[in-house]
């Protein structure tokens, strides 16, 4: 399933795209492709192939990332997408 994450963030960009690259190892499991992109300093756009959108969702909501959003003040709005054509 296409998948559209827009995060805001109160940290810097190198700050939320060195946590995205530091838990890959755990999200990768079931993600088979995906993009991030630098919206600006505080906001991300991270396009994704989810291919067990369950485990998206109890990773995002596991205790450490819970954590590391509270102390970031990351906002995660998470979209499915479908193609028009």
């Amino acid at each position: 399933m296409n998948t559209c994450i827009i995060s805001t963030f109160t940290c810097s960009y190198e700050e939320f795209f060195d946590m995205f690259e530091r838990t890959k190892p755990n999200w990768s499991k079931f993600v088979d492709n995906y993009n991030v992109a630098k919206l600006d300093e505080n906001k991300s756009i991270i396009v994704m192939n989810v291919i067990d959108f369950k485990s998206l969702q109890s990773f995002m909501s596991a205790d450490e990332m819970l954590q590391w959003d509270k102390d970031n003040g990351c906002i995660d709005h998470v979209y499915s997408m479908e193609s028009m054509g």
